[in-house]
């Protein structure tokens, strides 16, 4: 794969994982897709909407590079699985981040598409989590809780101050845009619509977001509600609901669990 910068058996275990022998992927099964057809590039960002949240790191956000290669394969009583290998970018600077090998399913039943998904590195670990560091002391070192709204305004701006809580946004909305994208419609985020800290008496920051979701191809706006909380080397928390939907609590995967200290008490709304 062209500008992997893994070494080849490294690449080769990575290929094996995901494309063992005798599966859909094999040559000559499965429909071959051009690397440009929406289809692929839909599931390409669903796995990376799964990568940015499942990672935790503010540092090591990607976009979507270029999708290289995909296969389509139906498997009965299940859905339709796409075979992909694409590039990937910084988010920050737009460089290349690394490329990708994974698999997406969509099941016929209603539920988040399953994604297994493994990705090279061209940015050194340390550096990530140097990033993140500083983007958490950015935070932690504010005179009052940090309050926003219209992230970014109508002019594409996001001021300095608020490039964390961006970022948090992003990695945090990426949960809710995987696990509502479907082969037909897909997500991007589109604006903080406003976002408020609440002090915690733990090392962890925690936010409520109103975020607006793009839906493509339908070109409607989803708002939804999201609790977040976040510390480095910890995996994302999100609580959400989006109006869209019931308003019953709809937790992600990284919902909050016991491994956080409580929350403050008497704070906003309640999930």
């Amino acid at each position: 794969m062209p500008g992997l910068r893994a070494s080849p058996p490294a690449f080769l275990l990575l290929v094996a994982l995901l494309f063992p022998r005798g599966s859909p992927a094999a040559p000559g099964a499965g429909q071959g897709l051009e690397g440009g057809s929406r289809s692929a590039a839909a599931a390409a960002r669903v796995a990376l909407h799964y990568r940015n949240f499942q990672a935790g790191s503010l540092g090591g956000l990607r976009a979507l590079g270029q999708v290289r290669k995909a296969t389509l394969k139906n498997i009965p009583e299940s859905g339709h699985k796409y075979y992909l290998q694409f590039s990937t970018e910084d988010y920050w600077s737009g460089e290349d981040a690394g490329n990708c090998l994974a698999t997406v399913l969509y099941p016929k039943k209603k539920a988040p598409p399953v994604v297994s998904i493994k990705c090279s590195h061209t940015k050194d670990q340390k550096e990530i989590q140097e990033e993140d560091n500083r983007l958490y002391q950015r935070i932690r070192h504010q005179s009052k809780p940090i309050t926003g709204s219209n992230i970014p305004d109508s002019y594409g701006n996001i001021e300095p101050a608020l490039e964390p809580v961006w970022a948090l946004a992003v990695a945090g909305s990426s949960s809710i845009m995987w696990e509502k994208s479907t082969e037909t419609l897909g997500y991007f985020l589109a604006q903080v619509k406003s976002v408020r800290q609440w002090i915690r008496k733990d090392d962890f920051t925690e936010f409520d977001f109103t975020v607006l979701l793009h839906e493509i191809p339908t070109q409607e706006i989803v708002s939804c509600h999201m609790r977040l909380t976040w510390r480095p080397g910890h995996p994302l928390k999100v609580k959400h609901f989006c109006a869209s939907e019931s308003h019953a609590v709809e937790e992600g995967s990284g919902a909050e669990s016991g491994s956080a200290a409580a929350p403050a008490a008497g704070k906003g709304a309640q999930f």
